[in-house]
């Protein structure tokens, strides 16, 4: 049977439509499938490498260190780089309350100043203020605090771009300068083991700016 040329248009263009509509449903059942992994799963975490990240840390507690400029006779502790406990994203995160994840860790170095009068640990918090704010560092917290009987100085800042926070503190209990650098969750290779980690380790530089 011969078909005319309307009815072979007309059976051209059913194909075509058909073709489309075809390519529609596939694309729309993709995107179903990735936007259903996303919210089961939650935003992925970036990758971390714990050595690197350990360095950014001891680097960062130097450069802490050093803002302080304080005597020699204030001496640092020593500190080690930790890892605190990750948590599932998304819906997934219903089925797994409270579990932490084993391929996220968040990292965190902290140490301390002990014995710091309260004038000197104001100049040595408020020459690390500075330094962050020029960096463009933001505050998200600010620590200082008086009551009846006690007093209470320190802040918190975070670096806009990865997250990456510095924690200063000081009371007048204990007259001690406590100082956390953290870094958050990120998603560590299977071969990473933490004990025996020796990248951890962070030893503060003989005082050279000290006032």
């Amino acid at each position: 049977m011969i078909q005319s040329p309307a009815r072979r248009a007309r059976t051209s263009g059913r194909s075509i439509l058909y073709a489309v509509t075809g390519l529609v449903m596939v694309a729309l059942l993709v995107a179903a499938v990735v936007a259903g992994n996303v919210v089961w799963n939650g935003a992925p975490y970036p990758s971390a490498a714990p050595d690197a990240v350990a360095q950014r840390l001891k680097a960062r507690s130097d450069e802490v260190h050093d803002d302080f400029a304080l005597p020699e006779k204030y001496a640092a502790s020593s500190g080690r780089v930790d890892t605190g406990a990750c948590y599932y994203r998304g819906l997934k995160g219903i089925a797994h309350i409270d579990e932490a994840r084993s391929d996220v860790r968040s990292f965190g170095l902290d140490w301390s100043v002990p014995g710091v009068p309260e004038a000197t640990a104001r100049e040595a918090q408020r020459r690390v203020r500075h330094r962050l704010v020029q960096k463009g560092w933001n505050l998200t917290h600010e620590g200082d605090r008086t009551g009846a009987t006690f007093r209470e100085l320190g802040f918190r800042f975070e670096n806009p771009v990865d997250g990456e926070q510095v924690d200063v503190q000081w009371n007048d209990s204990t007259t001690t300068l406590f100082i956390s650098v953290y870094a958050p969750c990120g998603q560590v290779p299977a071969e990473f083991v933490e004990y025996d980690w020796s990248e951890a380790d962070w030893h503060p530089k003989e005082q050279s700016a000290g006032l």
